[in-house]
């Protein structure tokens, strides 16, 4: 045993050394050091925005460094254990074994953050979901996929505001925007971006029908203020209307609401999420800025027509995930192949291994 165990931490050590050079984890050291040297400063709190800007950004570089660390502690203590196993001590070649696992572990958390090195990935993100074709059906839809993207929020850690929620005539929701922050948020959700398909037999259907019902995620990174939008004010339509939402929640006594129409690309974005008309615009121009830029991205890369058609049609032929829970249960990726059989797990929020694969594709 432990002969193979060597071979294997000799291993680790040099997937450890590609990983630092293509990390650049000295670089994050010392970005880490100036971060925290300003933290200690007695005026750090006074200026609040630049003091979340410095956590956001501390945050993010310990979601590398600390896996990095592990794995270097881990691979120095299994060689420890090691030697004491050679010198004949009990127990030190399962507490070896011990810790290459937990290496293990953390190489692979410490993959998945190599992954995210594009612009804005460690941002938070704007989503928004559009109830396509089927009626009730999709509004249902749309409500069950607020659900699943809001317990993988839950299970990492990311805070949720809903900025817009319009709910749907019978059931469900229209279309739900919300503001997912915390580390890498944009950078995990941008493969949700496209159109959802889910197949199953329909609870608002007498006869106890098959039905298939679309519903599109719009995702979009958080952007600071400092990124360079022109934004012409006699190209928007600016609305005002009272909030609403399901259960009496969200919802104003007066028209606080906003709508923002960019009238050049068709932009439309809206915030109901503050009771202050004034914070609500300002939440909005934000959103709108987000998407402008995305949307300038998209012409760049030329991408936008394979996104979901032209504006995409929410429908037949265009989406990049099926969910179906009849006649089987199966959850598939249509540009990754990945598939998960436990389609009620995906709905819980489990959407990691489409995630993982969809960036490891696109690396």
């Amino acid at each position: 045993m432990q002969e193979e165990l060597k071979p294997k931490i000799e291993a680790f050590r040099e997937q450890l050394t590609e990983m630092e050079d293509y990390l650049d984890i000295a670089a994050k050291r010392a970005e880490l050091e100036i971060l925290e040297a300003a933290a200690a400063e007695p005026e750090f709190w006074n200026d609040q925005n630049k003091a979340k800007v410095n956590i956001a950004a501390t945050k993010s570089l310990k979601m590398v460094l600390d896996p990095f660390d592990l794995i270097s502690g881990g691979l120095d203590d299994a060689e420890l254990m090691l030697e004491l196993a050679e010198a004949g001590e009990d127990g030190a070649l399962a507490e070896a074994e011990a810790e290459l696992k937990k290496v293990e572990s953390s190489f692979q958390a410490l993959e998945m953050q190599s992954l995210l090195g594009d612009e804005f990935d460690a941002n938070g993100a704007y989503l928004t979901l559009h109830a396509g074709a089927g009626g009730t059906e999709s509004c249902d839809w749309a409500d069950m996929l607020y659900r699943m993207f809001t317990r993988y929020a839950e299970r990492h850690d990311f805070k949720v505001q809903i900025m817009d929620y319009q709910a749907g005539d019978e059931a469900g929701i229209k279309s739900v925007s919300l503001l997912i922050s915390g580390a890498y948020a944009y950078g995990l959700l941008k493969s949700e971006r496209g159109v959802h398909r889910l197949v199953r037999i329909s609870p608002f259907d007498s006869q106890s029908r098959r039905h298939t019902s679309f519903v599109a995620a719009d995702v979009t990174p958080e952007i600071d203020d400092d990124i360079d939008i022109e934004i012409v004010e006699s190209d928007l339509r600016i609305d005002t209307y009272r909030a609403q939402g399901a259960g009496g929640q969200h919802v104003n006594t007066t028209d606080s609401a906003v709508r923002i129409v960019h009238l050049p690309t068709g932009t439309v974005v809206q915030c109901q999420a503050e009771r202050s008309q004034h914070k609500n615009k300002a939440a909005a121009m934000k959103m709108l800025k987000a998407r402008l830029y995305e949307h300038e991205r998209d012409k760049q890369r030329q991408a936008v027509d394979q996104l979901y058609g032209d504006k995409g049609e929410i429908a037949w032929g265009s989406q990049i995930r099926s969910y179906v829970l009849q006649p089987y249960t199966q959850v598939k990726d249509h540009r990754t192949d990945e598939v998960v059989g436990n389609a009620a797990s995906v709905l819980d929020g489990n959407i990691d291994p489409f995630i993982e694969a969809y960036l490891k594709k696109n690396r």
